[in-house]
């Protein structure tokens, strides 16, 4: 079965390792919007000129663009996918969502990774950055709960949220998030 994935879940959560290890384990193309950006912008493309424009005047890269990189890289695509940190808004979301309707890759999951705040909170301090102060941490967690989990609710109305304990090691994680596509594959699977 061909797999289509958002990876979801607040800062800290660990989106971006779970993302690798799951597309590493499943054969799937790991589209991580930040890397797409980056790529599209060293290989001079029209597209990573626009991006370069944008983000040379400090601005953020529109969700047009951000979609039309997205889709230039599904187009065509014919295997497995996860997408990780796309979509960050309802607006991408439903952007997303006829995007995949027209190339006929419905997404089959919207894989949320839980973890409490406090733990979040921790991991954030610990990744050592000089711009992350507790207020700045918890600043960027407000953000998500006011601009991205609201996609909780679009994917849970839609029958494609599955929720996954985030707390442990990267393993332990790892292999929570496979037996989960697991289920999903043998129809047995819960939505959160």
């Amino acid at each position: 079965m061909t797999e289509r994935v958002v990876i979801l879940g607040p800062p800290g959560a660990g989106k971006g390792t779970q993302g690798q290890l799951l597309a590493t384990a499943r054969n799937l193309l790991h589209l991580s919007t930040g890397d797409l950006l980056r790529r599209e912008v060293a290989a001079e493309t029209s597209l990573g000129q626009q991006v370069k424009a944008v983000l040379e005047r400090g601005d953020l890269v529109s969700d047009d663009l951000v979609l039309a990189i997205v889709s230039n890289r599904l187009r065509g695509h014919g295997n497995g996918w996860l997408l990780d940190g796309f979509p960050r808004n309802f607006p991408q979301a439903t952007m997303l969502d006829k995007l995949l309707g027209d190339i006929k890759q419905p997404l089959q999951v919207a894989l949320q990774l839980q973890v409490p705040e406090e733990e979040l909170v921790k991991r954030l301090l610990s990744r050592g950055r000089s711009d992350d102060s507790e207020a700045v941490v918890r600043r960027r967690l407000q953000v998500y709960i006011q601009q991205t989990e609201p996609l909780n609710a679009h994917y849970q109305a839609q029958g494609l949220l599955m929720c996954v304990d985030g707390l442990g090691s990267v393993e332990t994680v790892a292999t929570r998030v496979c037996e989960s596509l697991d289920q999903l594959q043998n129809g047995k699977h819960t939505v959160c």
